[in-house]
């Protein structure tokens, strides 16, 4: 969850001493201590994929707990240089872990799709009896009673939870740090972001903390990060996972914002399959009558697909590198036969942002105290819409009517978007101007900037082609397709029609199959 023109100040001494009393200390006592623990075939599980650790421990060829161990020797090993898991919780692992190699020696069945997979969860879900903070020191003692939907699906499908990924306060920003826990550094390269809301559980992925991670994503929160550490991310269509118990709102709130959406992470496309099928639910209240059922895919081959590609726009101009991606994207498309357009929109990028844009301002004023609401409203009758500032501000406090057509300007737009995909699969876009950029913890935020070819441009310019899926509550999935000359990663982003998550990861698993594999970062193997 984003919210543009939000100061984050980093108290850097308050966090490195944090950092030093509280995180590595976690982590020496977490991985410190694997007595009694059976030791698996191999001392590297813990870096396969998910569905092949399941399989190992369904098989009984390695136990929970031994997984277990791999992983938080790992994060001993790989946390303290990276700074992505803020909270490790050891000891409830150690018992969950367990308890889940109990329930399969007694009944010999699994107690779920997930049994016995040690992952860990973006701080911004609360985890009952976890520390959860979202970065925020007004969080700091915070420890739910209760899990979120989304953590309680987890659990329930056997989930072993081994502690919460670093977010920026209130997850406000679009790089990773918060003065409890520091900074989240990018895998690939110290200086650069990992990006946000959820960069630490995208880098706990890309560094073989956690072979799953969920994310949450209003402006790209889940989709940024992954693209920026070289992973994969899907925002799933609006509604198909609950949302309550994500902060923000504040705990305690039973709602969430109309265009929030929960989903995974994961390193390759088939993990994302594998986790959206625990995801994919209604809440508890719905349970007894409602199920979610998602269509499998549209099409058998990459050839069969109807393919849309947006390469670049005036609005948004992507990098050389980025538009070579897209070139080499657009031929391996052509050369497996599937149809490809690159000329047909299905709505205009420049008003596409700023109906967005007006939609995340309104929804983030529900949690705004009166008083600092009121100053809102006198700022903003002294502002003109157009001055700086002013979308912002006659955003932030529009009349509820003003909000009903801002409303139906967005089911307009879902419409369009829905006319395009009777005649196209998925659409294929850019998912950022450029590679990860130069980490700007220390500037403030109006001082902000990226750099596009040399051109000084807008510090939120890196989520514009993101902002696409958000008002039709559309999927839409990140993807490693590529690499800059430094090594980093780049990424593309997959939109299908709503409801179609199936179809937006069939169409990444195609295209993984020609493009190059992703390179590991330092920390996969330190």
């Amino acid at each position: 969850m984003i919210l543009r023109r939000t100061l984050i100040v980093a108290c850097t001494a308050v966090a490195a001493a944090f950092a030093m009393t509280t995180t590595p200390a976690a982590a020496r006592t977490g991985a410190g201590s694997g007595a009694g623990t059976k030791q698996p075939p191999g001392e590297d599980l813990h870096l396969a994929p998910a569905r092949e650790q399941l399989a190992a421990l369904r098989r009984r060829t390695v136990t929970s707990r031994a997984l277990l161990e791999q992983y938080l020797r790992h994060i001993e090993r790989a946390n303290p240089a990276l700074g992505a898991v803020a909270t490790l919780d050891a000891a409830g692992a150690r018992a969950a872990a367990d308890a889940a190699d109990r329930h399969l020696a007694a009944t010999g069945k699994p107690l779920g799709a997930l049994h016995g997979l040690p992952l860990t969860l973006k701080d911004a879900l609360e985890t009952k009896g976890l520390l959860t903070t979202c970065g925020s020191p007004d969080l700091a003692g915070h420890v739910p009673g209760r899990d979120a939907d989304s953590v309680a699906l987890l659990r329930a499908a056997g989930a072993v939870v081994v502690g919460k990924t670093n977010v920026p306060v209130m997850c406000q920003d679009i790089q990773t740090s918060n003065p409890l826990f520091g900074r989240t550094k990018n895998p690939y390269d110290a200086s650069r972001t990992a990006g946000g809301s959820s960069g630490g559980p995208a880098a706990a992925v890309a560094a073989g903390l956690s072979a799953l991670e969920v994310g949450s994503d209003l402006a790209g929160s889940l989709r940024l990060p992954a693209a920026y550490c070289g992973v994969y991310a899907l925002r799933t269509s609006g509604g198909i996972v609950p949302t309550r118990g994500h902060v923000p709102r504040p705990p305690g709130w039973l709602t969430s914002s109309d265009m929030l959406s929960i989903g995974p992470i994961a390193r390759d496309a088939e993990d994302l399959d594998l986790l959206l099928d625990v995801l994919a639910a209604p809440a508890p209240a719905d349970a007894p009558a409602w199920r979610v059922d998602l269509p499998a895919p549209g099409r058998r081959r990459l050839a069969d697909y109807r393919v849309g590609l947006w390469q670049d726009d005036p609005y948004c101009h992507v990098d050389e590198d980025t538009r070579r991606l897209l070139d080499k994207v657009a031929g391996l498309l052509r050369s497996a036969g599937a149809t490809v357009d690159g000329a047909t929109r299905p709505v205009r990028l420049a008003d596409s942002d700023a109906l967005f844009q007006r939609l995340m301002y309104a929804t983030a004023s529900a949690t705004a105290t009166d008083a600092g609401f009121a100053d809102d409203i006198a700022a903003a009758d002294k502002t003109p819409a157009g001055a700086p500032g002013g979308l912002f501000l006659h955003s932030r406090t529009m009349r509820h009517r003003d909000w009903l057509r801002a409303n139906e300007d967005r089911e307009r737009l879902r419409g369009r978007w829905a006319d395009y995909f009777a005649t196209h699969d998925v659409l294929i876009t850019p998912a950022t101007p450029t590679a990860a950029v130069e980490d700007q913890t220390d500037v403030p935020v109006p001082s902000r900037f990226i750099t596009v070819d040399g051109e000084k441009r807008s510090y939120f310019d890196q989520t514009a082609w993101l902002n696409l899926a958000g008002p039709a509550r559309l999927p839409a999935l990140v993807m490693p397709a590529g690499r800059t000359a430094a090594g980093l990663p780049l990424a593309v982003q997959i939109i299908g029609p709503y409801l179609a998550d199936r179809t937006v990861i069939d169409v990444a698993k195609h295209l993984a199959r020609g493009l190059p594999q992703p390179v590991r970062p330092p920390a996969f193997t330190a």
